[in-house]
């Protein structure tokens, strides 16, 4: 999409994350809340982050160069994805819906729960979880190998029934980082009911235009 500011077009592009389960066509859904911007969703089966990460840098800089603004909206996981792929990239703000914002945190909290320590992961390779994806020794060696250093202006949607991050992990994010969040009251990991999708839009909405 472009503008004209005075004599120059300005094109503007948002790059799209979706979480588990989501697809890349989500991002046609929200383009209504991004007046003025392309919609480029990223889709992916595999929910390993070395195979997510190159599809979303080799994305990036497919388009880097034919935009003068590129902005980044992701959604649980992807939010994981899309900080590991982009902390160095020129992206201009990111809107973050439902993030997973520690991945370390995330397999730690789990092993605990589990009674298990990354001994017994490292031992065992991988380790069943029932009702949620498996644990492994492999991922989490990738995620402490690939730290993040996010310095990317952010704006968070949050629900406050949250139970995949905690609002202990949120606080941390927000304070370390140049973030703000928006805490829908009552709210879900998972924004599907048609009062939480209008918040969603009201919130997209409103920040991207911020």
């Amino acid at each position: 999409m472009s503008f004209l500011i005075g004599v120059k077009i300005l094109k503007k592009a948002i790059i799209y994350v979706h979480g588990k389960g989501g697809s890349a066509l989500e991002a046609e859904n929200f383009k209504k809340n991004c007046p003025g911007f392309d919609m480029i969703g990223i889709d992916y089966q595999e929910y390993l982050p070395w195979i997510v990460r190159e599809k979303i840098q080799v994305k990036y800089d497919e388009i880097k160069f034919n935009y003068d603004q590129i902005d980044l909206v992701a959604n649980s996981i992807g939010v994981y994805f899309s900080m590991l792929a982009l902390q160095n990239s020129s992206i201009n703000k990111a809107l973050f819906i439902s993030p997973i914002l520690d991945m370390k945190k995330s397999i730690y909290d789990k092993l605990q729960l589990l009674g298990l320590t990354t001994a017994d992961l490292e031992n065992e390779g991988e380790i069943v979880v029932p009702g949620s994806e498996n644990l492994s020794w492999k991922y989490l060696q990738f995620v402490e190998d690939n730290p993040i250093n996010w310095q990317i202006p952010t704006e968070i949607l949050y629900g406050q029934n949250d139970d995949h991050t905690s609002r202990e992990t949120l606080d941390s994010f927000i304070q370390s980082h140049n973030a703000h969040v928006t805490i829908m009251k009552n709210g879900q990991h998972w924004f599907h009911t048609k009062e939480q999708v209008d918040f969603l839009n009201h919130w997209m909405e409103s920040k991207i235009r911020e």
